[in-house]
């Protein structure tokens, strides 16, 4: 049977490229793809996938709040949130909103297998390493993060 995961980021060319690295991967799949948090919330309760993968930043509803909200219907799909922002506190945001793991998109190509790997199994993955080349920085776009979307 097919690991079922659900793509969520505001990019095509992201989703695309994440669509091809999951499924280079013998019997993974890509059952959906969603362009906001609250297409990603009515797809995770439809399709109820094995895992999922969701950006923060997205317009409707950032990727925080649809992952707080995917936790409270109780789903057994685990979130892997994959950002190209860091600020203060991230590792806490994400937790708290009842994410299993976090990725850089900067690091994909390494990580995105590995730790969706560790979430299947049940672990979690939070490796907040980033590119030598990148320079230190801290976005800090909590006020972001906790507004609620209009419904």
């Amino acid at each position: 049977m097919a690991v079922r995961i659900l793509v969520v980021d505001d990019h095509e060319v992201v989703r695309h490229g994440v669509r091809m690295i999951l499924e280079s991967r013998a019997g993974w799949e890509v059952c959906g793809q969603a362009s906001d948090g609250t297409e990603a919330v009515q797809m995770a309760a439809r399709l109820q996938p094995d895992a999922i993968i969701m950006d923060i930043t997205m317009p409707e509803m950032n990727g925080i709040e649809a992952t707080r909200r995917i936790t409270r219907l109780g789903l057994r799909s685990p979130v892997l949130i994959f950002t190209m922002h860091e600020f203060e506190g991230l590792v806490d945001s994400v937790q708290s909103a009842g994410a299993r793991g976090l990725v850089f998109k900067s690091r994909a190509g390494r990580d995105l297998i590995e730790a969706l790997e560790r979430l299947l199994n049940g672990e979690n993955y939070f490796n907040t390493a980033k590119e030598e080349s990148e320079p230190p920085r801290k976005r800090l776009i909590p006020r972001f993060l906790k507004t609620e979307p209009a419904v």
